[in-house]
């Protein structure tokens, strides 16, 4: 079976079960999209969507937010992980949207990626879900997955999201970047299926018998 003829697959199996693809991040707006992906690294969507409420309740512009010291930043987000990293990102890339971009989040990759804490993931998901332009934020739980699947040999992220880019054609990739999520945490977790239990999996290799080993990125 071809790369291809394994993507025709988990398309047709994720849209038969996710016709619908809610953004799992509670926000608002570009800018509250972008703190709460921030805050996502290492942790849940279910606790960030815990913590962002009271966070946006004192500040939810990055004017606002550049006003709070990193402190009151930290004790808000603090049950997220990584708090005193994560507190000084949206510190500092607050006061550089406020006085740079004229309190707007700013709509392309470059200028996201320049801005504290923001990597090119983060930056995918907020180009995809903030703005709507085609984007495919491959993390490390998509890349396990792409792996599992026979859609990439990709040692890397990097590699990984080139890969799936030229597996599915661009209109797919804001949607389906979530589906994957949403299977993976579902039907196809880390330490559940190992490549041996799911439908997409089963399907993708009906002979495979031993849990997949996995090159991790």
């Amino acid at each position: 079976m071809t790369k291809s003829e394994r993507a025709k697959i988990v398309l047709n199996i994720l849209n038969k079960t996710y016709p619908k693809t809610p953004i799992p991040l509670d926000h608002k707006d570009t800018f509250t999209l972008l703190v709460a992906v921030l805050l996502s690294a290492q942790c849940t969507d279910e606790r960030v969507n815990q913590v962002t409420p009271k966070l946006f309740k004192l500040a939810s512009t990055p004017e606002q937010m550049s006003s709070l010291s990193e402190n009151t930043i930290y004790k808000i987000i603090k049950p997220c992980g990584l708090g005193p990293k994560k507190s000084k990102a949206i510190k500092e890339l607050s006061i550089i949207i406020n006085k740079k971009y004229n309190n707007k989040v700013p709509d392309n990759f470059k200028d996201l990626e320049m801005l504290p804490g923001v990597g090119h993931k983060t930056a995918s998901v907020v180009m995809s879900q903030g703005f709507g332009h085609p984007a495919f934020a491959v993390d490390t739980h998509i890349h396990r997955l792409a792996q599992r699947w026979g859609l990439t040999d990709g040692k890397n992220v990097k590699k990984t999201e080139a890969d799936l880019k030229k597996l599915f054609d661009e209109s797919l990739w804001n949607k389906l970047h979530l589906q994957i999520i949403f299977w993976g945490r579902e039907y196809c977790q880390a330490k559940a299926c190992y490549g041996l239990k799911c439908d997409i999996c089963k399907e993708c290799f009906p002979k495979r018998i031993k849990p997949f080993a996995h090159k991790k990125p």
